[in-house]
């Protein structure tokens, strides 16, 4: 090997030995690999060498080029260890027997509330997804049987970003990805499609008692052979039985949704004025809850799944209401205000 080339290795090696910190380190890393670094110099200077001489002499910097390297690599190991091991030796002792003093927190309403759902869900055999706030106008719309300029998204103020994207505003923009993942296991194994979905949605509205514009939803579809209304009506029935422990008013009036045929608007008797009427309900005594509906057969095909074998339900169920109803807060902004008055009472039931 070149003499000059194992002076400039000796040389690398005892520099490195007596570097103590990172930010001296990187100094030495530029000092011989930088553009103007030693090695670098080297490399420039071949072009004075015959061709023999410059193909032993190129493979020769670059063998102390790869030592240069990866002994920085390992100096850069050894001084982060180091200063972790400072970094936790400095930290000061910490009795983990002391009692805290600090008050424990609680879970937000909403959060409680869709736990239980899913549990109860998860019990009936339903699988739970998560799915993106930020989708696109194929999931949101296109796929739910609503095309461009369909009057039926002016039901929605959607806030749309510079991309095209959008904040989805329910929860049934992951319909169409649920069907195409779990259609052609429901085609080859007759295994049903039985899954929910909660999430947050957005939508640009006046903020009022029963109004947000974030708020949550809990999707959930089920697609199978012969599935019809009384089926939704069952595991609606038994989901609010067992989130409110009691048998609770409920009613089914028909709803228009382009995304299921027929269409219904579940509602319950009001619990905070025990359906009287009030802000909260609108004065009505009722509360739009879960709007519902057999899945639209488009809506099946766009899926992948044939609506002439297979028909399904699909249902919405307002996350943000119900964990009105179930705690008695008689206004929505107060569950997005971050009032640690109004939001620190809930306490998980279960």
């Amino acid at each position: 090997m070149n003499e000059q080339i194992i002076s400039l290795q000796t040389e690398v090696s005892e520099k490195l030995s007596a570097v103590t910190d990172l930010t001296e380190l990187d100094s030495l890393r530029v000092a011989y690999l930088g553009k103007k670094g030693s090695i670098t110099a080297l490399l420039k200077g071949m072009k004075d060498l015959s061709a023999e001489e410059r193909k032993t002499f190129g493979a020769e910097v670059n063998q102390l080029k790869e030592f240069t390297t990866q002994k920085i690599e390992e100096k850069v190991k050894e001084l982060g260890e180091k200063e972790i091991a400072a970094e936790i030796a400095a930290m000061p002792l910490i009795d983990i027997t002391t009692p805290s003093s600090c008050e424990c927190g609680s879970y937000h309403p909403i959060t409680l509330v869709q736990r239980q759902c899913e549990t109860i869900f998860k019990t009936m055999g339903f699988a739970v997804i998560d799915y993106p706030e930020i989708v696109t106008d194929y999931e949101c719309f296109e796929a739910l049987n609503i095309p461009k300029h369909h009057p039926a998204r002016d039901m929605q103020d959607t806030y749309y970003l510079d991309n095209g994207q959008l904040l989805k505003s329910h929860t049934s923009a992951a319909q169409n990805a649920i069907l195409k993942k779990y259609g052609k296991e429901l085609m080859e194994t007759g295994k049903p499609i039985k899954a929910i979905f909660p999430g947050r949605c957005f939508r640009n509205e006046a903020t009022d008692a029963c109004h947000e514009n974030t708020f949550f939803q809990m999707e959930g579809v089920m697609v199978d052979k012969d599935i019809s209304i009384s089926n939704l009506i069952y595991f609606m029935k038994t989901m609010l039985s067992e989130v409110f422990r009691k048998d609770i008013k409920v009613r089914l009036r028909p709803g228009f949704f382009p995304f299921v045929e027929p269409g219904f608007e579940l509602d319950i008797s009001c619990l905070i004025c025990g359906g009287e009427g009030c802000p909260s309900c609108k004065q009505s005594g009722w509360l739009e809850l879960c709007p519902c509906g057999m899945i639209h057969p488009n809506v099946l095909r766009e899926g992948g799944i044939d609506p002439e074998e297979y028909t399904g339900f699909a249902f919405g169920l307002g996350l943000t209401r119900l964990a009105m109803m179930k705690y008695g807060v008689k206004d929505i902004r107060n569950l997005n205000s971050g009032s640690l008055k109004a939001l620190s009472q809930f306490t998980d039931d279960e």
